[in-house]
């Protein structure tokens, strides 16, 4: 393992994991976080397909959620509360009146312990204590990175010592030329619906169908042709589809394709949740320093955070984000690429 910087006195390491097939995954314990995916393109070359930073100043500089996990409830739930039990829950507020990935100490910032490490996987591990950003509950946590073949898996698993709401979600952006924009990226998703959101980005409770909308991927579409004509996507998405693609095996359903024309390079995505959150960079006004000098702006990768949906709390119809003693939160999210 490679020193990738020091936090709080402690060295933090940085785990190469690589495939028989070129895959070449780099993690480390700081938010439990990938921070390289190499992928070989149709000509053998390897692309890193992650942004991030070279090295662990940067994540501590810039608060992107590049690669973390993120929770304990990633996304957004309006004004930090909900209630559990009878009893209003109290969050912090860490985007304007809002809470948004698990605080302002969110899992994405502690330094987890590093719990097992070999050729293709590394597992971490770290404790949410009771009331810590509001949570109720004493949380355990675990993430592990595993690569088999042209498949990186990343499984989230959490355990509670009271009543609490879970969403874990792997934050990695994504560009699947290595560079410059997204935009001509071809995408596909096999949602009927999605969640609205208001100007602040809050799911409103709603759920439309994506048919004759810039969010109807059910078909493969260019993110370009797909925001064309309509004003309310100027910025892109950051919005949660309603998935329903059939199974992939593993108890596993379709989430998300995703293909650059330019390197060929298609990743597909499955998971065990029932949504996911895809952030295509639109708010990424000022330029966040990233890799070998490069900075990223607008649309320069985009998200796809398998989830249950944001602000389930407050909106009972949507799928349930509770998590009691006794029971197990397992999210399961993997990443297939192939080139063509």
């Amino acid at each position: 393992m490679t020193r990738f910087g020091t936090l709080q006195e402690q060295d933090v390491p940085l785990i190469t994991l690589r495939s028989d097939t070129g895959l070449v995954a780099e993690v480390i314990p700081h938010g439990a976080r990938l921070v390289r995916l190499r992928v070989p393109d149709r000509h053998g070359h390897p692309v890193d397909v992650v942004l991030g930073h070279d090295d662990l100043q940067g994540y501590l500089d810039h608060r992107t959620y590049f690669g973390a996990t993120c929770g304990r409830y990633a996304n957004r739930i309006a004004q930090g509360r909900f209630v559990l039990d009878g009893v209003e829950v109290q969050l912090d507020r860490n985007e304007g009146p809002n809470h948004l990935h698990g605080g302002r100490a969110g899992l994405d910032s502690k330094l987890w312990q590093v719990t097992d490490t070999g050729p293709t996987h590394a597992a971490f591990r770290t404790t949410s204590p009771a009331d810590e950003m509001g949570y109720p509950g004493r949380l355990e946590v675990t993430t592990t990175y595993r690569l088999t073949g042209n498949v990186l898996d990343i499984t989230m698993t959490a355990r509670t010592d009271a009543p609490t709401i879970v969403n874990l979600v792997n934050h990695a952006y994504f560009n699947l030329s290595g560079r410059g924009e997204i935009l001509d990226h071809v995408m596909e998703v096999p949602a009927d619906f999605y969640t609205p959101v208001t100007e602040d980005l809050l799911t409103t409770g709603e759920v439309r169908p994506v048919q004759g909308t810039g969010f109807d991927f059910r078909q493969p579409r260019r993110l370009r042709d797909a925001m064309a004509g309509q004003p309310d996507l100027a910025d892109g998405w950051d919005h949660n589809w309603c998935l329903c693609g059939p199974l992939a095996g593993d108890r596993l359903h379709r989430a998300a394709r995703l293909h650059a024309p330019d390197t060929g390079i298609v990743m597909d995505i499955t998971t065990d949740q029932p949504g996911v959150q895809i952030y295509t960079c639109g708010q990424m006004k000022t330029p966040v320093p990233g890799k070998a000098g490069r900075h990223y702006s607008r649309f320069a990768g985009l998200t796809f955070e398998t989830q249950t949906f944001p602000c389930a709390p407050n909106h009972l119809h949507f799928p349930s984000a509770r998590l009691d003693p006794g029971r197990d939160y397992r999210h399961a999210m993997r990443l297939s690429f192939h080139a063509d």
